[in-house]
């Protein structure tokens, strides 16, 4: 029978084998330049989302967007009136069927796979309306329908109680470390540069660095076929050396080592933390958004060269460093917040995968 893998017990009918044309209409969207207005109470809609407001409506019903150039593999989803710009297609949906329910139906799709372009991707009104679809009675797509619109509700609040959590911790990070009633001491009495390096090879793995951390380089762009020379020098770091990229501060990429011991870029800066300080702490003190604003001070450059922050005068800058007791405390109540953070993040991982098991299962 030509049924799911998954569903409502209720359900017995089979789904009727159709194409989309048979079930919507694909419209075109126009260019907004002629309505737009700062105070218009409707969204323009792009492909990636609202881009603009509006006084007009190019439609005012329920209906299933689509991107007609760039992405296309994003369907989106509108009850309230909307305008779309020229590279977002819109739907209007036939009697009786469940405008959220096609746009479910529309996510299990492999867009990219009807994608007519060499270059920019694109998708045809005529394209789209021509894919098979498998549809089930008005009262199963309902169900479907609301069944998965509460499960993206709960991933959306879960999402949202995680950004709020990672803005807690920003203001946290702030008050903690501003409140702070001690001397100012130098970084250069707390860190000394790390200047030992390697070849590459099997004694250490090669990582990269970025504002979230060290890791295998391996899962990112990999650039060796870049170098030139087949001796080319390697930094060495350690577990809980405090790692920085001179030139990309700016982008706060700077982190502590929690990944071990591992070679980089030479171009990448390593420090060893003394004793006197927590490194965990020192990690908290120096992703804040105000500290890397601060040490931004040093930055020198040309037109030509990326504005980068020397080894030398990052060490200049003072800190405040209290007692190891007071750190320690400091430490353990972020470290907590991070701990929540980290348990909401893989609660939110696994709604996502849900859904998606959900998805693969609920349509045929």
């Amino acid at each position: 029978m030509n049924v799911p893998t998954l569903r409502f017990k209720e359900f017995k009918d089979e789904y009727i084998n159709l194409k989309y044309k048979d079930v919507l209409k694909i419209k075109s969207g126009k260019d907004q330049k002629q309505v737009e207005l700062e105070s218009g109470i409707y969204p323009i809609l792009g492909t990636g989302g609202q881009i603009g407001k509006t006084n007009s409506f190019l439609y005012d019903k329920p209906s299933v967007l689509i991107g007609r150039k760039g992405t296309i593999n994003k369907p989106q989803y509108m009850e309230t009136p909307f305008w779309t710009v020229d590279t977002l297609l819109y739907s209007h949906i036939y009697e009786p069927n469940i405008p959220k329910y096609l746009f479910y139906s529309f996510q299990n799709v492999n867009w990219k796979k009807y994608d007519e372009s060499t270059g920019v991707p694109s998708l045809s009104s005529s394209t789209i309306e021509s894919v098979e679809c498998n549809i089930p009675s008005k009262e199963e797509q309902l169900k479907i329908a609301n069944f998965l619109s509460l499960l993206d509700k709960k991933i959306e609040l879960q999402s949202k109680k995680i950004e709020d959590l990672k803005l807690f911790k920003k203001w946290l990070k702030e008050c903690e470390f501003s409140n702070l009633d001690c001397k100012e001491i130098s970084l250069s009495e707390i860190l000394k540069e790390r200047k030992t390096y390697s070849e590459k090879g099997l004694e250490f793995p090669h990582v990269t660095l970025s504002k979230d951390g060290i890791y295998d380089k391996g899962d990112r762009y990999n650039r060796d076929f870049l170098v030139k020379s087949d001796d080319k020098k390697y930094k060495i770091t350690y577990l809980n050396d405090l790692c920085y990229n001179p030139a990309n501060l700016k982008f706060g990429v700077i982190c502590l080592n929690e990944y071990g011991s591992a070679i980089f870029s030479p171009i990448y800066v390593t420090f060893i933390i003394k004793d006197i300080a927590n490194p965990v702490y020192i990690k908290y003190y120096v992703t804040r958004n105000n500290f890397i604003n601060a040490i931004r001070k040093y930055e020198q450059g040309t037109v030509y060269e990326r504005m980068a922050v020397s080894p030398e005068d990052f060490l200049k800058f003072s800190i405040k460093l209290p007692h190891i007791e007071i750190q320690n405390k400091i430490v353990a109540k972020l470290s907590k917040l991070d701990k929540k953070i980290e348990l909401e993040e893989l609660r939110l991982i696994k709604l996502n995968e849900l859904k998606k098991g959900l998805m693969q299962n609920m349509f045929v």
